[in-house]
């Protein structure tokens, strides 16, 4: 099986092909070129087809789902990501390998605000808005999702965005709950990256206690040993 022929056909959520973006397309066919046995073009999202919770990244690291064609997978924010899922019941194994691992996450999905490595991991607000589309989609055709976990201002603003909020009623910050009306939620998080848990920034404690208290907010049994921290 080619890497090509295991993408998600294109859609309103997802477009193998996407070129809307000049600047990461083009940086997408370079890194083809360079690296031809890394999957390199959009990254479909990743999880339970009828989530009670939706994960939202920033976009794909150039050697981790850039590669792998799974968010998260092969580089260090999946460590403490996947592991915080796996100890919450939310995934099946602690660890993502790789796209074709036996791994599955339990009522929840992860997806990207932008679908395409950005050059320098950074994607430009035209950017983001251009794939916004995409989330936008995705988070209609996911109607039994109650809360929605944003890894990062990135992730939070483009969630407020999908859902034709205005910014400055959801300031974000870390451990923050967002009621966006009676049936959903957004909660904050900072970015799971290596400089924020290198740096201290982010915590696995930190990190337990905010996915904790989304799976409280999404009705989702909460793990016992960071209960006490919920109420």
């Amino acid at each position: 099986m080619t890497e090509r022929s295991r993408a998600p056909a294109a859609s309103g959520t997802y477009d193998p092909d996407c070129a809307r973006c000049p600047r990461l397309a083009g940086f997408l066919a370079q890194t083809r070129a360079r690296h031809p046995d890394y999957w390199a073009r959009p990254v479909p999202s990743f999880g339970a087809s009828r989530p009670r919770l939706v994960i939202v990244g920033l976009a794909p690291g150039m050697h981790g789902a850039n590669r792998t064609g799974r968010p998260f997978t092969g580089d260090h924010a999946g460590i403490l990501l996947y592991q915080t899922l796996y100890d919450a019941g939310l995934a099946t194994r602690p660890e993502s390998q790789s796209a074709h691992d036996s791994l599955r996450l339990v009522n929840a999905r992860i997806v990207n605000s932008v679908k395409c490595v950005p050059p320098g991991n950074k994607p430009l607000p035209a950017e983001i808005r251009s794939c916004n589309g995409y989330l936008t989609a995705e988070l209609r055709q996911l109607g039994e999702a109650r809360v929605y976990l944003a890894l990062g201002r990135v992730a939070h603003e483009a969630v407020l965005m999908a859902r034709g909020l205005p910014r400055s009623g959801y300031p974000f910050a870390h451990g923050r709950e967002h009621a966006l009306d009676a049936a959903h939620w957004l909660v904050d998080s900072y970015h799971c990256s290596r400089y924020n848990t290198s740096t201290r920034r982010l915590t696995a404690a930190m990190f337990r206690t905010v996915v904790a208290r989304a799976c409280a907010r999404a009705g989702l049994p909460v793990p016992p040993e960071v209960a006490e921290l919920t109420d």
